[in-house]
């Protein structure tokens, strides 16, 4: 099993610091790599997710945790979500502020630990139609909190949204490149090579090019990942496996993710508070 059920909370508070550390060095880098829109994957593949499973009505409220530099919070209040952002990291939430939005209510940015299921629930018991949390359940030394704070914002038959790196394809992957001779023409194969799965201990890598800190990755597999919302009184109601489209592959860079359609490196769920 993956360790991270098993932190003390002493070990908990390290990991969580020592992240807020590195992500404040980076969040210049963060804000530049996703601008306004967000990048390529984020629009590709993450927001038309996310927005599908969300299914947003004007001016119901939506929290979105983990908001980074406010890609997704923007778009959200453009669709006419009444939105409340928060993020562990005070220098991403100022890059937030700093960008302001184009359209919708002003959003209400605040700086809030998602693995702190009190600071998270004092934000609004019951008051929110919708929570997302996009790209960052892998970032976090515990879940649980979390979906915890989930069930007791959402109002009843509220949905939480998430998206993150798929642990079945996404984790301690290798990009493999074949080139075969096919009835006389040289034909190049990508996949992705795993060898392991059940039990991926932590581990720092970079999550874009040229990052300035690499950063923790908690490796979850499926049963964990949900188990954990399951246990928190939380029902999967729907699933997304997003990939690149076949003419999105990039002949020059055969090894990224863009030159493998068949398989989907983000997971997107919903949950639903349990009757």
């Amino acid at each position: 099993m993956n360790g991270s059920n098993f932190y003390t909370k002493a070990e908990v508070r390290r990991q969580k610091e020592e992240g807020r550390e590195l992500w404040e060095q980076k969040a210049a880098f963060w804000d530049a790599l996703h601008g306004d829109e967000g990048n390529r994957f984020h629009r590709r593949l993450v927001a038309p997710a996310v927005e599908r499973l969300l299914e947003l009505r004007p001016g119901e409220r939506v929290l979105d945790i983990a908001c980074g530099n406010g890609v997704m919070a923007r778009r959200l209040a453009a669709l006419g979500g009444r939105v409340t952002a928060v993020d562990f990291s005070p220098a991403l939430i100022e890059k937030a502020q700093q960008r302001g939005q184009p359209a919708g209510e002003p959003i209400q940015y605040s700086v809030v630990d998602a693995t702190d299921e009190e600071a998270l629930a004092a934000l609004g018991e019951g008051q929110f139609a919708a929570v997302v949390c996009t790209m960052a359940l892998m970032d976090m030394p515990v879940i649980a909190p979390l979906y915890r704070a989930a069930r007791r914002l959402l109002v009843e038959n509220g949905r939480f949204v998430f998206a993150t790196t798929h642990p079945a394809f996404n984790a301690n992957h290798v990009f493999v490149a074949e080139m075969a001779d096919q009835g006389g023409q040289l034909v190049t194969t990508t996949a992705v090579k795993i060898s392991a799965y059940l039990s991926i201990p932590p581990v720092k890598a970079g999550g874009a090019v040229g990052e300035p800190t690499p950063h923790v990755y908690y490796h979850r597999p499926l049963y964990q990942l949900l188990g954990e919302a399951f246990a928190a009184g939380l029902v999967l109601d729907a699933l997304e496996e997003p990939a690149f489209a076949p003419e999105d592959a990039d002949p020059q860079r055969p090894l990224s993710w863009s030159s493998l359609w068949q398989i989907p490196p983000v997971l997107a769920g919903r949950l639903r508070p349990a009757n």
